[in-house]
């Protein structure tokens, strides 16, 4: 269960929240900024813990997404943000595919199933809890491979479609959000190289200065966050703010 929140607090949902950049956005909201935050993973082990930081466990499966969305409907006209980190570059059985004869079936759905649907299936079920003139920002984690018009190395082809599926999804989402919910902010979010185990095995081909820490990452998604005061189109940005094209 959610623990009672002070009227005056402002709630920040963070999704994917085992991940070493979601931990450290929780870290920076709940400590510095003071303010509550529910954080949603399939587990809670050697979780932050503090007073304001409340954690509900999440299979992702749709009714999961469902249970914690009445968990979260007592407290929803408090949630002012929403950050959605889940996503996979590779697993124990699953690696870029950097040639047309690795690319497989598994590979594919398994990107897909993480990388664009989990992260669709939030969006669609948050926007069905939010009061439609409720303001909110809504940020999604997406990657700069998953732009077509800036892919020009080719290789990663699970990944990279996922990406750009989910680039595609969450813009149609933005254009119906933009009548049914005009004060919701949508953005992709392309982190940068991060020193976390998603990037580890492509850390040595990272330039000098382009390894960044989740802290670093966090604090410059927050800061980007605290710019856009005013409800505003979907943006597709990078770690420093730069415009991606789709």
């Amino acid at each position: 269960m959610i623990k009672t929140v002070p009227e005056t607090d402002e709630i920040a949902l963070i999704i994917g929240a085992s991940s070493k950049i979601a931990q450290a956005i929780i870290g920076q909201v709940s400590q510095r900024e003071g303010k509550h935050v529910i954080a949603v993973s399939r587990s809670v082990e050697a979780a932050i813990s503090a007073a304001n930081v409340t954690w509900l466990p999440c299979d992702y499966s749709e009714q999961g997404i469902a249970e914690v969305c009445q968990h979260l409907a007592p407290v929803v006209q408090k949630l002012t943000r929403v950050v959605i980190c889940n996503g996979m570059l590779h697993s124990d059985t699953t690696f870029p595919e950097k040639q047309l004869r690795e690319f497989d079936r598994e590979k594919w759905l398994e990107s897909m199933e993480t990388n664009a649907l989990l992260p669709m299936l939030w969006v669609q079920a948050i926007a069905q809890i939010l009061d439609v003139h409720q303001r909110n920002q809504i940020v999604v984690f997406s990657a700069r491979v998953g732009s077509i018009t800036d892919n020009r190395l080719g290789g990663w082809y699970s990944y990279r479609a996922s990406k750009a599926a989910l680039n595609m999804l969450i813009k149609t989402a933005s254009i119906e959000m933009k009548r049914t919910h005009p004060n919701v902010s949508l953005l992709l979010f392309h982190p940068g190289t991060t020193d976390t185990p998603m990037s580890k095995p492509f850390q040595q081909r990272v330039p000098k200065g382009k390894l960044f820490s989740a802290d670093f990452v966090a604090r410059q998604l927050l800061d980007l966050l605290d710019r856009r005061t005013e409800p505003m189109p979907l943006e597709f940005l990078d770690w420093a703010g730069e415009t991606i094209e789709f």
